[in-house]
């Protein structure tokens, strides 16, 4: 499967099965449209009004020579793969969401969690939920010595003092069983101060900080209950927190909207206030929701990629470059092979748990009954909703079958699958058209650094 491009000056061919990029000229990038539907001759009468026939036959001596070597019009090699690894790999539990907080300090207008009540009640977790969460993590994760856990709400620094407890119950399980726990934390910043700086720089690998961009872009959506915004509160914290952690560990992401389709000022912005790790992720919700993306903003945002993507090289070429989440794919090695099929590992190798010990299979499931998997008490108790997520994957998707973005996306949200299909098995297509220019955006960008080397 071949996906062809033109972005920003470069001709960008991509072999979806081996993963190969090339960045070839015009008389190469026609030839490769028609190579595997006419003969070479045919070709060279088609070309031969636009270019010398001596440059035809040589770009087709260059296309079969990369054909010859895997890296254009390659067989799929992963769907047989898949269904093998399915059969012969016993799964393991590898990370938690662990909801250390049903209860927020903020009224997000956009907030999936209702601010922090999931559709149920606003609850802390206790010491003792979370203990038991960790002693399932450790029993249920098998030879694998790394382990991920994010404290995550509502807002976590709400149960500070449960979240070093846990902490510390989990360094006391490392040695006896051979394990590394990985902690990170997702904060909305009210509650920063040097004291959790401190610890948090101490004890957590990466801090998620919560910011939508400008000041009244942020201050519309992000505001306290009250109404008043929280920008001119959260801003000075998080410039400190990202200091303090050398630029690295942490990155800053925001949510557009409807109401700020022009992101891409929000992104610079963040870089303007010396913020190098970020990102910004469209609003998902239903349609009839004022700030909801739709399908009529596509162009807009697809625009917008293009803006951010050559501020990006231009920042980049200038010695003041960012990391951009989205931006950063590894075109040499990049995520394992299962990982690239089946994605995230939600309902298998990850789980979230609420703050009274029930286990979901992430936290945008958490309040849906359909998927209360078990708790920290009894364990899964629901095998076949572990099997429904073991056996999504790119090829359980239609639509991802002839999808160019397959193995960057893994086949998207499941949680965002459901919510607007009713099945993990489908995908949500606004999300998809922009997670392809994602792609097309990311490797023009390899292609414009590595000419500027």
């Amino acid at each position: 499967m071949i996906h062809q491009y033109k972005s920003n000056g470069y001709n960008i061919v991509m072999d979806v099965n081996s993963g190969a990029v090339h960045v070839v000229d015009d008389v190469t990038y026609d030839a490769i449209e028609l190579f595997e539907d006419i003969s070479s001759s045919e070709i060279v009468d088609k070309l031969k009004d636009k270019y010398n026939e001596s440059d035809i036959l040589e770009a087709i001596d260059e296309i079969e020579e990369l054909k010859k070597d895997g890296q254009l019009f390659t067989e799929d090699i992963y769907q047989p793969f898949v269904e093998k690894f399915k059969e012969n790999r016993q799964t393991v539990v590898k990370a938690l969401c662990l909801h250390i907080a049903h209860d927020c300090n903020l009224a997000c207008k956009y907030c999936f969690a209702e601010e922090g009540e999931y559709h149920g009640r606003r609850e802390l977790m206790s010491f003792e939920v979370g203990k038991k969460a960790l002693d399932f993590l450790v029993k249920n994760s098998g030879n694998r010595v790394n382990l991920e856990v994010d404290f995550f709400g509502g807002e976590p620094l709400m149960n500070w003092e449960v979240v070093k407890q846990l902490v510390e119950y989990g360094r006391s399980l490392e040695k006896p069983y051979n394990k590394k726990f990985r902690f990170t934390l997702t904060t909305n910043g009210v509650l920063l101060n040097d004291e959790i700086m401190e610890y948090l720089n101490k004890e957590m690998s990466n801090v998620v900080i919560s910011l939508d961009g400008r000041k009244e872009v942020n201050d519309r959506m992000r505001p306290f209950r009250n109404g008043k915004g929280s920008y001119d509160l959260i801003v000075p914290k998080f410039k400190k927190l990202a200091e303090s952690r050398n630029q690295t560990n942490y990155y800053i992401r925001g949510t557009f909207t409807r109401d700020n389709l022009d992101f891409s000022e929000d992104v610079k912005h963040f870089a303007d206030l010396g913020f190098k790790q970020m990102s910004i992720e469209p609003v998902v919700g239903p349609e009839e929701d004022p700030y909801s993306i739709r399908e009529e903003d596509l162009p807009t945002i697809m625009e917008e990629y293009d803006k951010l993507a050559l501020e990006y090289i231009k920042r980049e070429k200038e010695g003041r470059g960012f990391n951009f989440f989205h931006f950063m794919i590894d075109l040499n090695q990049g995520p394992c092979v299962y990982k690239r099929l089946s994605g995230c590992g939600s309902g298998t190798e990850y789980l979230a748990v609420t703050p009274w010990g029930d286990f979901y299979p992430c936290h945008q499931f958490v309040g849906n009954e359909d998927f209360l998997m078990g708790n920290v008490n009894d364990g899964i108790v629901r095998k076949d909703i572990v099997s429904t997520f073991g056996d999504c994957n790119v090829y359980s998707k239609e639509k991802c079958k002839n999808c160019f973005a397959r193995f960057y996306c893994s086949g998207g949200c499941a949680a965002n699958s459901y919510n607007f299909h009713g099945t993990i098995n489908d995908a949500y297509d606004i999300g998809c058209e922009m997670q392809r220019k994602r792609v097309e955006c990311s490797i023009m960008i390899k292609a414009a650094l590595a000419d500027a080397d």
